[in-house]
């Protein structure tokens, strides 16, 4: 067996340092992002609803309204050409919670802050891979056979997916939510479960491996995603629902966030797939735990709540499809579904003794 090649191992640990970085760095410019956005739209709203006060709005003060279009970025579009109030209703007397595109396009203007913010989470993540690339090398073997190894690489599948789908939608809003998650992986991992490079336990010494836990991780990538953009969704329901009864909401930021609707769409779009990967995740399991013990299913605690994520995500899926389980309720289902996944891969294997206990704490 070759000998561990502890020099590219601190260099790992050197890239984990400048990635997590680069990341704190792009949570800021994204949070700026919003932060900004909100000031902007602000501003239109009261200019808006000065020219309300004095004379009847022109209609393109409307579309100016509708664009965020005043001296500054494009940030709203809904297909209305029709101004607001600082409470959300509109300029000509119907109560409207204005949102960014449905269809999560990229219009108008450039966003030049949330551009650095995706700039650097490209850079963050090009240092992620060089970081969990090297750590695999200095083991020699593929790097996720810890919960520190799993946490991190899991961390850089997160940020790889956001930036792919970065490429056909515009979820630049999801940039805080999604960099904060990276960045808590890459915290757990460091401070939770920080595990020198070593080989493989005999167990784990198995092509399985690279199956098994490698789909793991992207369901569980595409999971994180659906969670951030589940809590949005909950925070957008909970807006609209204010403004819809006049009353008015202090999350000025939601306004370049698809509505509430438009998010739960894609969220099970995505949910549907990490499902499929989830199930070959089971699968996969039962036939490597029948290699490596004899038995396709032990009742292993491991094991219980993999499928008990299953049953979650599958009973979300059914219920949102058949029974009419839309809105918040099918957003706290994929919440509860996202909370079972962090347990079963913190939890369970710290404080669980099973055949799945390999965290290297």
């Amino acid at each position: 067996m070759p000998s561990i090649d502890y020099a590219l191992a601190e260099y790992s640990e050197l890239f984990m340092l400048l990635a997590a970085f680069a990341y704190t760095v792009a949570f800021l410019a994204f949070t700026w992002d919003l932060a900004k956005s909100s000031k902007t739209i602000q501003a239109v709203e009261s200019k808006l609803s000065e020219q309300k006060a004095g004379a009847p709005v022109p209609a393109h003060a409307g579309a100016s309204a509708r664009s965020g279009r005043a001296g500054s970025d494009t940030y709203l579009a809904d297909g209305n050409v029709r101004g607001w109030d600082a409470d959300g209703t509109a300029a000509d007397g119907g109560a409207v919670a204005q949102t960014a595109d449905a269809s999560m396009g990229y219009v108008g203007a450039r966003r030049n802050t949330a551009r650095v913010g995706v700039a650097l989470t490209v850079l963050g993540a090009l240092i992620h891979t060089a970081a969990v690339v090297t750590r695999g090398l200095a083991a020699h073997r593929v790097p996720w056979g810890n919960m520190y190894e799993f946490c991190t690489t899991g961390a850089l599948v997160v940020a790889v997916v956001f930036l792919l789908v970065l490429l056909k939608r515009d979820l630049r809003f999801l940039g805080t939510f999604v960099v904060a998650l990276i960045l808590t992986m890459m915290m757990v991992a460091t401070i939770g479960f920080p595990t020198p490079v070593a080989h493989l336990i005999p167990a784990l010494q198995s092509y399985w491996l690279i199956i098994h836990v490698s789909v793991a991780v992207i369901a569980s990538a595409l999971f994180t995603l659906t969670f951030a953009m589940s809590v949005l969704q909950l925070l957008q329901a909970d807006r609209e629902s204010k403004i819809r009864a006049g009353g008015t909401s202090k999350l000025t930021f939601l306004r370049i966030v698809p509505s509430a609707q438009a998010l739960e769409n894609f969220a099970y779009r995505i949910n549907a797939v990490a499902f499929v990967l989830w199930t070959f995740t089971l699968m996969a399991g039962s036939v490597w735990a029948e290699q490596a013990w004899g038995r396709y299913w032990g009742w292993d605690t491991k094991e219980v709540w993999t499928f008990v994520i299953w049953v979650v995500y599958a009973g979300y899926l059914h219920a949102r499809a058949t029974r009419g389980w839309t809105g918040t309720r099918a957003a706290w289902l994929s919440i509860v579904g996202y909370l079972c996944v962090v347990f079963n891969f913190t939890i369970v294997n710290v404080f669980f003794a099973g055949l799945h206990s390999y965290s290297g704490v």
